[in-house]
This record gives structure tokens, sequence and C-alpha cells, in this order.
């Protein structure tokens, strides 16, 4: 398989407040991961949407019934204006009422649409779910990948959903809330991840509890990682020992504590990137970094 000319872009968007919110656009599909969206993100977020002449997005992928990635108030204002096609969510039932009014706005979002045009599609990742897709290939494909869960774990983080972002000219791989180490070990044991990942968000926003080890890294080994921060901070995201274990492997951290981030493919979209940090919450530009792909050295 060659390489496609994939007009691609990520961005980690600022929400004003604690939380997860990301996009991942291939030039055709647009993903909105996490289902948050406040006064601060929302007009970044219209914005990406123009640039690939959208109104909607194709899919919502929620990796966690935690209130910082998913508020029911935020879902209803994106399923309500954003209009999604497919819907992505955990296999745990919510234990929380945030969960639980989440999981009935999507319910209600269905049953709306069923007959009616567009429908809608909710795909709960559970591991028979998992179990009924196609074995993706460690080739040169562009279709977004389903990884984790394996197996319902006690505790809900683990349950987390686990997917490679693979369908434009670089690649992104969401970890979601996934904390035991075993999940860390398992996922290094995938050729999959540790020849293709280019960018990865940091696993429950760069939490020092096991996971993210410098075995995880080594084997992994992304471009650059991302966390998401609020301006503030409070939660010191990342901890300070993930960030001695990324500066150790030489891997760049981008953080959304003062402004948002912006990844894009550039030059004849097939592989080149530029990650972008702005000053602030506006356009003025405070640095660019450049990367190559690892599809390019295929």
């Amino acid at each position: 398989m060659n390489l496609q000319q994939k007009n691609t872009r990520f961005r980690a968007y600022q929400l004003g407040n604690a939380g997860s919110s990301f996009s991942y656009c291939d030039g055709a599909h647009f993903t909105l991961i996490e289902g948050r969206l406040t006064n601060t993100s929302k007009p970044h977020v219209l914005k990406e949407l123009t640039l690939f002449n959208k109104s909607s997005i194709d899919t919502l992928h929620i990796t966690s019934w935690d209130q910082d990635h998913c508020t029911p108030s935020e879902l209803k204002m994106i399923l309500d204006e954003l209009c999604p096609k497919r819907v992505e969510f955990p296999s745990y039932e919510p234990y929380t009422d945030t969960g639980k009014n989440c999981l009935k706005l999507l319910m209600d979002y269905e049953n709306n649409l069923r007959y009616k045009e567009p429908t809608v599609t909710l795909v709960k990742i559970t591991p028979e779910y998992l179990a009924t897709l196609k074995i993706a290939k460690n080739e040169l494909e562009y279709t977004n990948v389903l990884i984790h869960p394996h197996e319902k774990y006690d505790n809900a983080n683990d349950n987390s959903t686990v997917k490679l972002f693979r369908s434009g000219s670089f690649t992104v791989l969401s970890l979601g809330d996934v904390e035991l180490p075993e999940i860390s070990e398992s996922l290094i044991k995938s050729d999959l991840l540790t020849a293709q990942v280019d960018v990865m968000i940091l696993a429950h926003h760069g939490a020092d509890n096991g996971f993210t080890t410098d075995k995880f890294l080594k084997a992994i080994n992304p471009k650059l990682t991302v966390c998401s921060s609020n301006y503030d901070n409070q939660f010191e995201h990342p901890k300070q020992a993930i960030k001695d274990l990324l500066y150790q492997n030489g891997i760049k951290n981008f953080t959304t504590k003062t402004c948002y981030v912006n990844i894009k493919s550039v030059g004849q979209h097939i592989g080149e990137f530029l990650v972008v940090n702005f000053i602030s919450n506006n356009e003025e530009v405070s640095s660019k970094y450049y990367y190559k792909s690892k599809r390019l050295d295929y």
C-alpha cells in the first residue's frame, strides 16, 4: 500500500476548567474526542470544522463516563448542535449521576433519530464488540483501530476506551484514563502500536499510577505526547515523575495549560507534520516543532 495524501489535523482544546477535549480529522472524517464543549472551546471546535467545510462531526468518541470526559449539559450541546453520526462510548455502566445522565442522553439521541435522516450509530466498546472486528494489520493502512478493553475490570478507569487514530497522515493514540500496569504491558506487545504511534495522549492526564513507565515509553516511542490541563493546573498534569520519564526518553510534551495545541500535516500531507503552540488562547504563535510520521520509515 502506498502513502496517501491526507490533510490531517489534531487539536487539544482548552476548556477553561479541568477536563479533556481533542479532535482529529483526516481531511474527510472528523472525530471529536470526549463529550466536552465549553464556551472556551466551542469557537475553536467550530473553526476546525469550517477548515474542512463541515458543520457537523462524523464521530464522537468518549473514553470515560467521568465528568472531566463527559458532562451532560455539554454532551447535549454536542448532540443538538454538532449532530454526530456515530458515537463510541465506554463498555462499563456509569455509576455516577453524571455518567448515567450522559448515557441517557445518548439513548434518547438514538431513539429520536431512529426513523429520521440522518440516522445515528451508537457503539458500546465492549470486549464482545471488539472480538467481532477484523484484526488490524501492521501495514500502511488508513483505518482507525479500537484496542481496549480486552476484559471487564473492577476499576472503571481501566475500562476506558483505547484507540489508535491512523486514518490520517500522522497517527494519534488515545488512552483515556487507563491505570493498570498490566494493561500497559499488554499494549506494548502490540506490533501495531510500537510501529505506528506518532502522537500519544498521556493516559489519565499524565498521572503517576504505574501505567506510564520507562518500558512503556521506550516501546511505544511516540514522537511527542499531549496532556490536557486546565489553566490553573491545580492537579499538576502531568505529574513530575512522568515529566522526568519523558525528558529522559527525549519525548517532548505539550499541554493545554496556557493554550490549545494544534498539530497539522504539512508539505504533501503524506507524513510530515507541524506542532504549533500559541500564546494564550489566540492566534499568536509561541513556538513550532517539525516532525515526520513513522509511516515515512516504511
